[in-house]
């Protein structure tokens, strides 16, 4: 009864584990909910949407209001102000009587609109803003493309750590197990002493390289999380026995074309160009007169004891310019400043346009060479499985000594270790060379996925 019952808590626990594993598509969602870099492109985005609002506003009518109240009070002194009211016929001194003084509250507003008719400056500041949110857009998008392949090369260096880790793992018992048949034939005689060092020395390779591989993996974890914000869970592997699909359309001209057309950081190269231009035009509009309509309304009003007490109102509706003469060569400074910050942009997005085009003949190439190189190595895996069979084979015989064995088994893990890999980067060359056309999707990620473990 034992048996069974531990039977069925093994695969309720191998069920439970496989129901709890993540794939990529989940760990995409959570990368998109918590990583910090997507979210400060997020915010870039939305910071860059209000660009046209702001450049717009140069070109609409300001309005403001201004006021003021003022209390004044006066006394006035009665030596110097009042009225006279008798003289002293033999001195002369006259006699005044106090002047009084004033109490005066003063309170008055203005209303003033200016709506720029003719200023070339504010005109190019909205052109501006058009191409600056384009821009905010496009890197936007580009960080959205950057997330989907950061996090498919965590989650497969993931996977791949994991595969070295079990390779070297099961290397360890095979060695563990060699080491143990040279120890038993040394001490019946029909083997040497070497055979058991060189077992020895096998099993201390292994060991060391298992230390090195748990590290590696804990590091790789680390790196994901660093994405999704939490700790990774065990992640789902890659189907056995998958195929790889070629690059559609097989050529690499069309990708290389694609890069160097619709790559976002081309992209954003090209409307910095636009912009420098717009810059160069709305520099040299500092020789530029401007006009503006100007409309205004005054009210006063006054209290107290003073002639001019009262309401006093005043509108007034005219243009107003300004004609530039001499600014001390300042604009004519900034225009050849601007002239050569054109040229600058001009060479950034030829060089963006290469970089581009590299990346898409690399990853090109590093998806068919992949595709190659998982195939010859599925065809190594299965010679050094054979290998390793006839040289246990040949070593029980006494046609092979223990170093062969050795030897056959590190080859076929090795072998196994080196297939993974190979089919992780021909996955992910796959992502990079849509990322480099400007092509990357989410759809992609989800082709990806459907070939993982469900």
């Amino acid at each position: 009864m034992q048996k069974p019952l531990l039977a069925v808590l093994l695969a309720s626990a191998f069920c439970s584990l496989n129901a709890s594993a993540a794939d990529l598509i989940q760990v995409y969602q959570q990368a998109l909910a918590n990583d910090a870099t997507f979210a400060s492109a997020r915010a870039s985005a939305a910071a860059g949407r209000e660009r046209i609002n702001q450049g717009r506003a140069g070109l609409l009518p300001t309005v403001g209001i201004t006021g003021s109240m003022i209390k004044n009070d006066r006394e006035d002194s009665p030596w110097n102000e009042g009225a006279v009211v008798g003289r002293d016929p033999v001195t002369g001194v006259e006699t005044r009587v106090l002047g009084g003084g004033s109490n005066l509250r003063t309170s008055q507003w203005s209303l003033a609109l200016t709506q720029p008719l003719f200023r070339w400056a504010n005109w190019e500041t909205y052109q501006q803003s058009k191409l600056q949110q384009a821009v905010a857009e496009a890197q936007f998008a580009q960080a959205q493309q950057d997330l989907i392949t950061r996090v498919a090369q965590a989650y497969f260096d993931v996977l791949a750590a994991q595969d070295k880790l079990e390779s070297t793992r099961a290397q360890k018992t095979a060695v563990t197990e060699q080491l143990a048949s040279a120890k038993r034939n040394f001490e019946v005689g029909t083997q040497t002493i070497t055979d058991t060092h060189e077992a020895q020395a096998a099993y201390d390779l292994v060991i060391a390289q298992e230390f090195a591989a748990v590290n590696d993996l804990d590091n790789k974890r680390n790196a994901l999380q660093a994405i999704i914000g939490t700790e990774p869970a065990t992640l789902a592997p890659l189907k056995s026995g998958i195929t790889l699909n070629a690059p559609s359309p097989a050529n690499v001209d069309p990708w290389v074309s694609s890069a160097e057309n619709q790559n976002y950081g081309v992209t954003v190269s090209q409307l910095q160009v636009e912009l420098a231009k717009r810059e160069i035009s709305r520099t040299r509009a500092g020789h530029y007169p401007t006009l503006d309509l100007v409309a205004g309304r005054t009210r006063t009003q006054v209290h107290g004891q003073a002639a001019a007490s009262g309401i006093g109102t005043n509108n007034s509706i005219g243009v107003q310019y300004s004609v530039p003469i001499f600014s001390g060569f300042s604009v004519t400074s900034r225009v050849r400043e601007t002239i050569a910050l054109e040229d600058k942009a001009r060479n950034d997005l030829e060089a963006n346009r290469r970089q581009a085009a590299l990346l898409a003949r690399q990853s090109y190439l590093g998806v068919n060479s992949g595709m190659a190189q998982v195939k010859a190595l599925e065809a190594a895996e299965v010679s050094s499985q054979s290998a390793l069979e006839s040289n246990k084979l040949g070593y029980q015989v006494g046609v092979r000594i223990n170093i062969d064995v050795l030897n056959a088994q590190r080859q076929l893990y090795q072998t196994r270790t080196d297939l993974s890999r190979a089919r992780y980067d021909t996955i992910l060359n796959g992502l990079r060379l849509k990322a480099a056309a400007g092509s990357l999707r989410e759809s992609d990620l989800a082709a990806v996925n459907n070939l993982l473990e469900k």
